[in-house]
């Protein structure tokens, strides 16, 4: 396997590709350093401004590659390992949306380790959003390259990272779900050598090529001279869309529908007391609390929730095209008086006498099961109900090769443009990309103790701390409890599970009965705009 190459700063990169004196930038100043509470995060911030000469860790703008007017996003590693938080997914998508508005191909440059840990699950949820961004991008007809640098890794990789059009990567690059250090703090082990790698992915099909930078420009240039109309070289004028007209779908305006378009207001905790829900407790239980109930290994699971309040279910079996994946459950039910699909982490079966195991890692053939039942509740238009409730990813060669990053991609993407009502439940642990590729829908409903956070805690303590003992302490800060979910906007009511499991499945069934049949009920125009919008405010004051 080739070594990777000594890393090129984004913005050097960006000029190699573009034609000379081209280049214009997007970026408008990321924001003062006063606005980070956290001491310790602020001085990083600051190192990393130094260090770089950036505001933030994604650059932003247009220029000319071959003489065709493009736009570029492309990630400094050197800028907190080119991390995504709040600022810099902002950036990215308001960069897609411009691009998206002008009728601008878009080159992305990602060279990342993912979700900035620092910043906790309103990071996490930026790549629903970019994901969001370029799915209508390329809904509008317009090419959508991506050229994967050392490293690419984590969230960035399972959403923005693998859309491409046309996909290449660096000679020797790391590019994988997991990041080998990650994987040895959690599983004991180092990740098999040389899976992780531009050509390994090559040679498996996950990409289309491997090149150096020198030849990036000529590679793209030829293949826009293809994925571009005739007459398209030139672009629009600077500053100005696209002549009305010119190819289906223009002029595009912001992803997430009419601006200002509002969600489905969120329910206090306990509001409006009824038969469903008991008041509010005084006091939301620790992040350690929730996260050690989660794991509890007698928990309900998707199984034995949907025996409980579900009627006709029907099970689906894998992806109707040779693949089955344990980690998932699929299956056609009646939850109150509503017919919807049901997607669920499988936590797994329960024998009389037997508690459940404790989870099933969710791999690519999962995902691609998933995705099956999208396009049924889509060609159906029936309400679609997914249920998380994972530790995790496949984290295996196996995945790796299967393109784990890449369906966890193409499910956020699925989801977040479906036209069929969704609702998901977060029930347990909500951890990484698998609870991610399940989350953005119409409507999310949490049981008290569930969760959700970029990586297992333990994973985000190793990289902020290189252990894993540190792990509650980070949760804490991260906001991944079901309380500062709600607060965040990132889920809409909340389920209290205090009184024993029939009286908390009772009302979970009530709810979710009523949350799907007030969804069925919505314009689809109006249901969907208030979904973009949702999920194109995250992070945002």
């Amino acid at each position: 396997m080739t070594a990777p190459s000594p890393r090129t700063p984004a913005l050097e990169l960006i000029e190699a590709v573009v034609d000379p004196g081209s280049w214009r930038c997007w970026d408008e100043p990321a924001g003062a350093l006063g606005e980070t509470p956290d001491p310790a995060y602020r001085a990083d911030l600051l190192a990393a401004r130094e260090r770089t000469g950036l505001d933030e860790s994604v650059i932003t703008g247009e220029g000319r590659l071959r003489g065709r007017r493009v736009a570029v996003v492309a990630c400094e590693f050197r800028f907190l390992a080119g991390s995504i938080g709040v600022v810099a997914g902002e950036r990215l998508v308001r960069a897609v949306e411009r691009a998206t508005e002008l009728r601008l191909p878009l080159l992305a440059a990602p060279a990342s380790g993912g979700t900035r840990m620092q910043e906790g699950t309103v990071a996490f949820l930026q790549m629903v959003k970019v994901t969001a961004a370029i799915t209508d991008h390329k809904g509008a007809g317009l090419p959508y390259l991506v050229y994967l640098r050392h490293p690419t890794t984590g969230g960035v990789l399972a959403s923005w990272g693998s859309l491409g059009h046309l996909t290449a990567a660096e000679p020797g690059a790391l590019i994988g779900f997991l990041g080998p250090r990650v994987h040895e703090a959690l599983y004991g082990e180092q990740f098999p050598a040389g899976v992780q790698v531009a050509e390994h992915l090559l040679a498996h099909g996950l990409i289309d090529a491997v090149l150096p930078a020198g030849e990036l420009a000529a590679v793209a240039a030829r293949a826009l001279d293809v994925l571009c109309a005739e007459g398209a070289r030139d672009g629009a004028v600077a500053g100005e869309a696209a002549e009305p007209g010119a190819r289906p779908g223009d002029p595009v305006g912001e992803a997430g529908g009419p601006a200002g378009v509002a969600g489905e207001p969120r329910d206090a905790v306990g509001a409006s007391p009824s038969a469903a829900e008991p008041p509010t407790i005084a006091e939301p239980p620790s992040a350690a609390e929730s996260i050690r109930r989660s794991r509890l290994p007698g928990r309900i699971g998707v199984r034995e929730l949907l025996d409980a309040v579900a009627a006709e279910v029907t099970p689906l079996s894998g992806t109707g095209a040779g693949e089955r994946d344990p980690g998932l459950l699929l299956a056609l039910a009646r939850v109150g008086s509503v017919p919807c699909v049901v997607l669920g982490h499988e936590r797994g079966s329960r024998r009389a006498g037997e508690a459940p195991a404790a989870g099933q890692a969710l791999g690519p053939a999962g995902l691609r099961a998933a995705r099956r039942g999208m396009r049924i509740a889509a060609e159906l238009d029936l309400p679609l109900l997914t249920v998380i409730d994972t530790a995790g990813a496949a984290l295996s060669r196996e995945a790796e090769e299967g393109g784990l990053a890449g369906e966890i991609a193409r499910s956020l993407a699925d989801l977040v443009t479906l036209p069929a009502p969704t609702l998901c439940l977060l029930l347990g642990q909500g951890a990484g990309g698998a609870a991610l590729a399940l989350l953005p829908a119409d409507r999310v409903v949490a049981a008290r103790h569930a969760w959700l956070s970029p990586l297992p805690p333990e994973g985000a303590s190793a990289i902020l701390y290189r252990t894993t003992e540190r792990a509650y302490e980070v949760a804490a800060r991260q906001g991944v409890r079901s309380a500062d979910l709600l607060a965040g906007g990132i889920v809409d009511r909340v389920v209290e599970e205090d009184e024993g499991a029939d009286s908390f499945t009772a009302r979970l069934g009530a709810v979710l009965g009523g949350e799907l049949a007030a969804l069925r009920a919505q314009e689809r125009g109006e249901r969907l705009a208030a979904r973009r919008a949702r999920y194109r405010r995250v992070g945002l004051p």
